[in-house]
């Protein structure tokens, strides 16, 4: 079983980086992942939690490589799966996350468990995303004990 899926949306690649960086913060607490860059449904499995790193892309859309996947999400029963958020996004643009915000009203549309509050990186103010989805991801694991 893996512990974590972790399924990325991203047009210009910085959700990518963080998702590599949030795969090698889990590496070092002995937890299994897979990152998932064209993600699909069926690929995933729904055993270990899901987080969900995305950015925002045009007019508050998702990037178009998890659009299909947010397709399939909006017709499948997800009640079975527990998930986290971490959206980026450039707070000088109203549809600041929205992609995030979108990513995670479908899954609990769908039925699943939100494990914590999403978080939402401005990238004005943290040029390097990864670093503030690592602390945050450290500081969620240790609460779970």
């Amino acid at each position: 079983m893996t512990d974590f899926e972790i399924v990325v949306g991203s047009m210009l690649g910085a959700s990518e980086y963080v998702a590599d960086a949030l795969q090698e913060t889990l590496n070092k607490h002995g937890l299994t992942s897979n990152i998932h860059l064209t993600p699909n449904l069926s690929d995933i499995s729904r055993e270990g939690t899901w987080i969900i790193c995305t950015s925002t892309h045009g007019a508050g859309d998702l990037p178009d490589n998890i659009q299909p996947f947010a397709k399939q999400l909006a017709e499948t029963d997800t009640s079975d799966v527990s998930f986290l958020v971490i959206g980026l996004g450039d707070s000088s643009y109203d549809t600041f996350c929205f992609g995030a915000a979108q990513m995670e009203k479908v899954l609990k549309n769908s039925g699943a468990r939100m494990d914590a509050p999403a978080l939402n990186i401005d990238v004005l103010h943290h040029p390097i995303p990864e670093q503030t989805a690592v602390d945050w991801l450290e500081t969620w694991l240790s609460s779970r004990g």
